[in-house]
């Protein structure tokens, strides 16, 4: 048969087939080029591990190293790396992200933080533009840039995974990713897209132009794609380990690619020159940390801690939703109106984590964030006296006061943090797990969709633009606040869920600040509404991040319950992009749900968003 475009599968096809079969889950598909490895298939049930990624080539990569003996961290490293092939605008080695671990065999959640972090040279007015004494433009002056850049952590995120919990050496786990660079992928219509979105930007870099704009245009849909310098960079982290990539040649031409923007003479854009050197290279860590922690109607929900405001805003939502009784409301008469309910309650507690989110939370090496406060189930129930059950409260709502709570209602609240949502849409997230029963959840980024736009000239990753998620405007009050050597705050949530200690969901979410609501929701959706896993995914999406209007869907706004929410619960929706542009999607999920019996598995994918992603068993029978 012949190779389907990587995204452009058509939908009801992928749907027709069986949820249990088709190409992605035969066990003689032993390699990730063959024929038909490239078709998508959203939703695959089985046994022996399973993964879910926006991509078939990552998940066909992931699924060919389980086969091979590996477990979920190789596979996830193996997949991730891929990625950075096939979904470069959204992740690769010029960026960073949270990787989460259950270890089946201790029963413990354990994370790496491989955010990035600011140069130590990272002024405080950095994003001042001195000639104009304003700040830069948001877009599109800082957004391309330098001085966006923040020293990577992805390398070093798999280096520490695979040292900790792999099977694999790195070289192992990057091979499939380097053939998949050699060989080239399919450009199908969401990559050209992205392209087409980003060809101003792409074209002020002759490396990035001469990748990704052939003959000065966007690659048509069905050519494909290849990248033989990222192949070789692959090679030489194979070969010397991710010291290459932090120390030597590859360092060197990292910085100064970000101190001196290698630009064309023609470019309108300013493209402002960055701060990072080869000792901040030289210097990066990732962090082992403990995962975020909360107990919801039974399930315990793992999540990042900071510097990502994932888990903690994940987490107090969910600790504010903990006193309603949500699944009660959705028996009854009236399906539209009680589904309305819920997501009411849902919106509600999300805006009023958003408000402490913004008050409280930024790099704990710098900022003192009461993470325990903020997942106390008593201070959730203090902040739930702030849910109106019949009415949409005015946004945005004040933060709750960490040092004087009771769980009780009528306390006065603290005063609104300094916040402006400067997160960007594009990220990307993979979820994997082994027949030994680990669990990986991972998501990874290099923030806007193209990060800089500046390819590192001979190397084949885009840097990221990272350092945008910092406070655009300085405020010694902001925990967010630009400073050298700080990771800035991040919204991505990677999630595992377990029942009576085991197993339930793991699943995780590009998009920005929106990934928190999505990861949210779709818990909502699958615990209080009972949906089946493949519906939470699927079901248009709404994010209430403490503002005026609530971003939707257009599906969401024009349902039966967003129509609710607006007449009789006061919401008011804006929705979250033009149609036909990637912006007016919110997210790009992936999960596994595990059995009770813990013997089979149901991995999940878009099926339509960013046009479906690629859900993958090892088998699927006995």
């Amino acid at each position: 048969m012949p190779i389907l475009g990587r995204r452009a599968a058509a939908i009801t096809a992928a749907l027709a087939m069986s949820v249990t079969t088709g190409a992605m889950a035969n066990p003689a598909l032993a390699h990730p080029r063959q024929a038909d490895s490239t078709e998508k298939t959203p939703t695959a049930e089985g046994y022996g591990g399973a993964v879910s990624t926006v991509d078939p080539d990552a998940s066909a990569a992931a699924i060919e190293v389980l086969r091979k003996g590996g477990n979920a961290v190789d596979a996830a490293v193996a997949a991730a790396a891929t990625l950075g092939v096939t979904e470069p605008y959204s992740a690769g080695i010029g960026g960073g992200g949270y990787f989460v671990y259950y270890d089946a065999e201790s029963g413990e959640v354990s994370t790496i933080d491989g955010r990035e972090t600011a140069p130590a040279a990272m002024p405080a007015d950095a994003f001042i533009d001195f000639s104009t004494g304003k700040p830069y433009n948001f877009t599109p002056e800082l957004v391309t840039s330098g001085v966006s850049v923040g020293v990577p952590g992805t390398a070093a995120t798999w280096e520490r995974a695979l040292k900790r919990w792999g099977n694999f050496s790195l070289e192992e786990a990057l091979e499939p990713a380097i053939e998949v660079a050699e060989d080239g992928f399919e450009v199908d219509a969401t990559f050209q897209l992205q392209t087409d979105e980003n060809k101003a930007r792409f074209s002020a870099f002759p490396s990035t132009s001469e990748l990704y704009l052939p003959g000065g245009e966007a690659p048509a849909v069905g050519s494909v794609l290849k990248n033989p310098d990222l192949a070789e960079t692959y090679r030489l982290l194979a070969e010397d380990g991710v010291d290459a990539f932090y120390n030597g040649p590859l360092a060197e031409e990292i910085a100064a690619t970000v101190q001196e923007p290698p630009k064309t003479a023609t470019t309108a854009l300013p493209v402002p020159k960055g701060f990072m050197t080869t000792e901040d290279l030289a210097d990066y860590r990732v962090l082992d940390q403990d995962p975020t922690h909360v107990n919801y109607r039974g399930y315990d929900v793992y999540g990042i801690a900071p510097s990502s405001s994932g888990g903690t805003t994940v987490g107090e939502a969910l600790n504010i939703l903990e006193p309603f009784d949500l699944p009660d409301l959705v028996k009854g008469n009236g399906i539209a109106g009680n589904q309305a309910a819920v997501l009411h309650h849902y919106l509600e507690a999300s805006a009023l984590a958003f408000a402490d989110r913004a008050k409280y939370v930024g790099d704990p090496a710098f900022v003192d964030v009461p993470t325990g406060e903020l997942l106390d189930p008593v201070f959730g129930k203090e902040r739930a006296c702030g849910i109106d059950p019949l009415k949409a409260a005015p946004k945005p709502v004040a933060a709750g006061d960490v040092e004087d709570y009771d769980g009780t209602c009528g306390l006065d609240p603290a005063a609104a943090g300094d916040d402006k949502d400067t997160e960007n849409i594009n990220t990307t997230n993979l979820t994997v797990s082994d027949k030994w029963g680990n669990i990986v959840e991972y998501t990874l980024t290099i923030e806007q969709t193209g990060g800089s736009g500046i390819v590192v000239p001979g190397r084949g990753f885009i840097l990221n633009n990272e350092l945008t998620d910092f406070s655009t405007v300085y405020s010694e009050t902001d925990p967010n606040r630009i400073q050298p050597g700080k990771r800035p705050r991040s919204s991505m949530s990677p999630t595992i869920v377990l029942k009576d200690g085991d197993p339930f969901l793991a699943l995780g979410s590009p998009g920005g600040s929106t990934i928190i609501t999505t990861v949210l929701q779709t818990l909502v959706n699958r615990i209080d509404l009972g949906m089946s896993i493949e519906d939470a995914l699927a079901a248009p999406r709404a994010s209430q991040r403490n503002t005026l209007n609530v971003t939707a869907e257009q599906a969401f706004i024009d349902s039966p319950s967003g129509k609710v929410l607006s007449a009789q619960y006061g919401h008011t929706f804006a929705a979250a992009g033009k149609a036909g542009t990637s912006a007016a999607e919110i997210g790009a999920a992936t999960a596994i749900e595990f059995s009770r019996d813990g013997q089979s598995v149901t991995a999940v994918a878009e099926p339509v968003r960013r046009g479906g992603g690629s859900a993958m068993v090892v088998k699927p029978s006995r």
